[in-house]
């Protein structure tokens, strides 16, 4: 029998971004606004534990796609030898049950939140690469392997959890801007190419002095013919639950509203992701039924590890 990691925590208060443990779970439900633990198998479904190939603090920012019969997840793994963000893989049959395979992608910069998307029988990614001041593109030589730069796609700020989608006949990219330490900034670019020339939208920033809805928490897709985006709030701790937004877009105009089930991930109370969960990917499998891999986290001052019980 698989044992799942059980995490028990021990006192209560916040913690800092720093301070804490993330581990990536998988939900499902019958839309992506009203998502709850899977029942297939046990949550997480993969921990720092399960890297194989380095000494992780954590696994983190899950992305992940469906190529014919098999899923395969991308995610941080923070390197405790390095101190840096890296690529991870796993593979799965079902998307509940998941097998560790490596790093798939090392830069001499952090990397986070791989922002994975098929275009024109092409596999990209887009990880934050913060540091680098820019956003930079990867293509896939090998999927799910040999992952190398295709291109920047903006340069000359610190942007973060960057993320795309292809809309109306057009890119659209969000971005944050100000991620040292408010998280507060949403900005918004478009181009006609994945490549560009991209240009900012003429109402960005979009969100300006909140960081509870402007940093990205997720992939951005179509729902019933409207746009969602969903926000990870970042006040008064980084991270702490997902909200999802409603969104209209075009060249001219930007609106959003609040999806009526706000938040749609929040902090359990207990386990794994006792203090919170930051990101969610969402994938529809069929008629009604939605399955997403998610992240949550605990204080590492407040947790007990248990590696033979159950959750």
């Amino acid at each position: 029998m698989k044992f799942a990691r059980f995490f028990k925590r021990r006192k209560k208060g916040p913690v800092s971004e720093n301070k804490s443990l993330f581990s990536i779970g998988v939900f499902k439900g019958k839309s992506p606004f009203g998502l709850s633990p899977s029942g297939k198998g046990l949550n997480p479904v993969l921990t720092r534990e399960d890297v194989s190939d380095a000494k992780a603090l954590l696994v983190a920012d899950p992305f992940m796609l469906r190529v014919e019969n098999t899923w395969y997840m991308f995610f941080e793994v923070l390197n405790r030898s390095t101190g840096k963000g890296e690529i991870g893989l796993a593979k799965s049959g079902n998307a509940f049950e998941w097998h560790y395979q490596k790093i798939v992608l090392a830069e001499p910069f952090h990397l986070s939140y791989p922002y994975v998307f098929q275009w024109e029988d092409e596999f990209y990614m887009i990880p934050e690469t913060a540091r680098t001041y820019s956003i930079q593109l990867f293509r896939a030589k090998n999927f799910p392997f040999g992952w190398a730069l295709a291109g920047t796609l903006l340069s000359n700020q610190r942007f973060a959890d960057s993320s795309i989608i292809y809309h109306n006949e057009k890119w659209w990219l969000f971005t944050e801007t100000n991620p040292d330490l408010k998280h507060d900034t949403l900005r918004v670019f478009y181009a006609e190419s994945l490549y560009g020339i991209w240009k900012e939208h003429p109402s960005s920033p979009v969100i300006q002095g909140n960081p509870h809805i402007a940093r990205p928490a997720g992939r951005v897709f179509s729902y019933d013919g409207r746009l969602v985006r969903y926000a990870q709030d970042c006040y008064p701790t980084y991270g702490t639950q997902v909200s999802a937004f409603f969104v209209e877009l075009t060249e001219d105009v930007y609106s959003e509203k609040e999806v009526p089930d706000n938040p749609v991930l929040s902090p359990s109370g207990s386990g794994w992701n006792a203090d919170g969960m930051h990101h969610v990917d969402p994938h529809l499998v069929k008629d009604g039924e939605w399955v997403a891999c998610v992240d949550g986290w605990i204080g590492v001052d407040s947790l007990v590890y248990n590696r033979d019980s159950h959750d």
